[in-house]
């Protein structure tokens, strides 16, 4: 077959502007669409250039923000990283799936992103909702590990416009977001498909199929007849490469992240379509935030797709606002020349002291992607526990990031609003401890910093350290005023700020006034003594709960 009769068949099958992807083995199509072209401006695409970076004072006085980290690998209901451990022969989640789809050679992760529907998305009502719970800026998942993209992508035709939901679910989140007068935020996760994907390329072992290969070494040629005609699983899977070294090893992967230890290097095509999807994300829905979930920035050391993403963002920030850089990258596991450049983001975690520039924690309810068995076992965090985390965060320089998981279906569930709401009836009575803050002179006091977990990689020393109480007390100024939040209610009535002594160092000017916020009662009797400021509590506590307020005046 010549390749005009090529293209004429498969034109009939394919949408039109994937026919490059389709016949990608051809070296030529008059349908490829333009690489995007990076921003000038004052950012270049070196570490040295990324250094003048400032953090934005929106994002420094916003301190919360809420995200929806919701793709395809929620339609299952199973927990995080779906779309690889289904291809773990023996795993919780492949056993799960050969019970609920089938084997993974005959239905594969891109079989799952056809079931997936979205059916009750409403963006509009759960921006509502996370307005009312006090976030300040909301971010959407635009693609993950999968790399899928959940946008409009001309680059990638394996998108959710095209297939799965047949939406622009990143074109809905930015709208309902901005109409609730929040800042956007997107984040990125696709430039570690390459590697990420590699269990897609196996056989079982043993059992009836054997030796049958999973489907991620398909390509557009076994298309014709099934529903995926005319799309090359190979632009979704990536996988046309040799294993990166120890690959049987599934937890290999968690040594390769910054792409060495063997890992395989990424194709200069792999890296340069990952750019032209990311660039477009960033031109078409004008995010103010964009978290990467890699070592510094994507492809970073192997590629400098990153760096030139980076000075992309930041110049075409600069130019929609007149000159100020609005922007913000969240990046992890940063050298100090790192963090100068980008906000560093510690995963499930806190940092342990006052960070000199700030930064942000990402945590959430439950898994990253919905999983089921947490509802069941009523396994959520609680809103206290998120209050407590938001509190210590921001005496440290921080903000937090906390995702919600949304179900396949596009919903949230009643545990999880719950949740929300108990955060917003806190948020609505204490808002003014926690926005526009900056830190004091110390953090924070009580037992629970003595017993504070180092942090592990990226992050994850959450819940590892000594649980908070009535002695825990945390610290944020805004002008004047000292805000003392302590993270239980004392028993005795009566609440010690040990920091605040008589004549001590830290505050030396006398205290004036003392109010707790949700409290309608006026200010409170206090005495300065050589032990600390003793305040004397109301015989109720504020109905809000949760953690407790004290704004300082002198």
């Amino acid at each position: 077959m010549n390749r005009r009769t090529l293209l004429k068949n498969l034109a009939l099958a394919a949408p039109a502007a994937w026919l490059p992807g389709v016949v990608a083995g051809l070296n030529w199509s008059p349908l490829a669409p333009a690489p995007e072209r990076m921003a000038a401006g004052p950012f270049q695409p070196t570490w040295e250039s990324l250094q003048q970076y400032q953090t934005p004072e929106w994002f420094r006085d916003a301190k919360f923000g809420l995200w929806a980290h919701w793709g395809p690998q929620c339609q299952p209901e199973h927990g995080d990283w779906y779309a690889r451990g289904m291809y773990q022969e023996g795993s919780d989640q492949y056993n799960f799936h050969v019970k609920k789809y089938g084997h993974p050679s005959k239905f594969g992760f891109k079989d799952v992103i056809n079931e997936w529907k979205a059916e009750e998305w409403n963006p509009d009502e759960l921006l509502a909702l996370y307005k009312k719970a006090g976030a300040k800026y909301f971010v959407a998942l635009a693609n993950h590990h999968d790399n899928f993209d959940l946008y409009n992508s001309k680059h990638q035709p394996w998108n959710s416009t095209r297939l799965g939901p047949k939406k622009d679910l990143i074109g809905g989140w930015a709208k309902a977001t901005k109409k609730q007068g929040l800042r956007f935020g997107v984040s990125v996760h696709a430039a570690h498909a390459w590697s990420w994907f590699e269990p897609s390329q196996r056989a079982d072992k043993a059992g009836p199929l054997a030796g049958v290969p999973y489907d991620g070494r398909l390509t557009a040629a076994t298309g014709p007849g099934t529903w995926w005609q005319g799309y090359d699983p190979q632009a979704l899977y990536a996988q046309n490469h040799p294993l990166s070294e120890n690959s049987q090893d599934n937890g290999a992967i968690h040594r390769q992240w910054d792409w060495g230890n063997g890992a395989a290097k990424p194709s200069a095509e792999y890296c340069e379509k990952f750019f032209n999807r990311t660039a477009e994300l960033i031109n078409k829905y004008e995010p103010d935030l964009i978290y990467y979930d890699d070592t510094a920035l994507p492809l970073w050391p192997v590629n400098d797709v990153g760096l030139r993403l980076a000075a992309h963002f930041y110049n075409t920030s600069m130019k929609r606002h007149g000159g100020r850089n609005e922007a913000v990258i969240n990046g992890k596991i940063l050298t100090e020349q790192q963090r100068q450049c980008m906000v560093w983001d510690i995963e499930r975690g806190q940092s342990n002291q006052i960070e000199p520039l700030p930064w942000q924690t990402c945590t959430c309810l439950g898994q990253w992607h919905y999983d089921r068995r947490i509802y069941d076992r009523h396994g959520y965090k609680s809103a206290q526990t998120v209050v407590h985390t938001l509190i210590d965060v921001v005496s440290k320089n921080g903000n937090l990031l906390l995702s919600v998981p949304v179900r396949g279906n596009g919903s949230i569930d009643e545990q999880e609003r719950a949740v929300v709401e108990g955060i917003a009836t806190w948020m609505q009575a204490n808002g003014e401890s926690i926005y526009g803050t900056r830190p004091w002179k110390i953090f924070g006091e009580g037992p629970a910093q003595a017993n504070a977990a180092k942090l592990s990689a990226q992050g994850f020393n959450e819940g590892k350290g000594k649980a908070f109480g009535a002695q825990d007390i945390r610290f944020a100024t805004k002008g004047d005023v000292l805000y003392a939040t302590a993270l239980g209610w004392p028993a005795d009535g009566q609440l010690l700020i040990t920091s605040l002594a008589a004549g001590n160092a830290l505050r030396p000017q006398p205290v004036r006034r003392v109010e707790l916020l949700g409290h309608a009662g006026g200010a409170l009797a206090f005495e300065a003594m050589a032990e600390g400021l003793r305040i004397a509590l109301p015989a109720q506590a504020p109905a809000a709960g949760l953690a407790y307020a004290f704004k300082i005046t002198g």
